[in-house]
């Protein structure tokens, strides 16, 4: 696909000859089903590392207790809280690493199938196709790659 202006995608985001535009937007939706997947999984992350930080400052907490002259609440924190299954039988680190063999691995081996399959293994066609359709022809911030040399913003050349 050449664009408007004689430039377009690399070859690695042009469409395969054959690919239906049902094809490229199925293959796009699940692509952006993947990255908010992989978003998801960040915050699984995020909630892993914040409990775990927690737990950590519960030593200290304990340790604090007993010099405040607290020994009953210390050693009700640290035998009821510290160290405590977030839900029965797991810490986080054992439902990330469910998360990742139940959910996360699957799905982005059937992704990467797909686009195998389907597509030449040729990745964000449907955004590469937008980015074409939306670029304006000559301007120096809308080049269709990377390797494109654009104007300088006064209009000329770079030197």
């Amino acid at each position: 696909m050449t664009g408007h202006d004689g430039e377009g995608p690399d070859r690695a985001h042009q469409r395969p000859e054959g690919v239906s535009d049902e094809t490229v937007e199925a293959l796009g939706s699940l692509s952006k089903a993947l990255e908010t997947v992989e978003r998801a999984r960040g915050h699984l992350y995020s909630f892993h590392q914040l409990t775990g930080t927690a737990d950590l400052e519960l030593d200290r907490t304990v340790e604090l207790l007993r010099r405040a002259g607290h020994p009953e609440w210390a050693e009700t924190v640290r035998t009821q809280v510290l160290g405590r299954n977030v839900i029965p039988g797991h810490w986080t680190f054992q439902i990330v690493e469910a998360y990742d063999s139940t959910y996360y691995q699957p799905f982005r081996e059937i992704e990467r199938g797909a686009v195998e399959e389907l597509a030449e293994g040729r990745d964000h066609l449907y955004e590469a196709e937008m980015k074409e359709a939306r670029r304006t022809a000559g301007h120096p911030d809308h080049t269709a790659r990377p390797d494109t040399t654009p104007a300088d913003r006064t209009g000329t050349e770079e030197r």
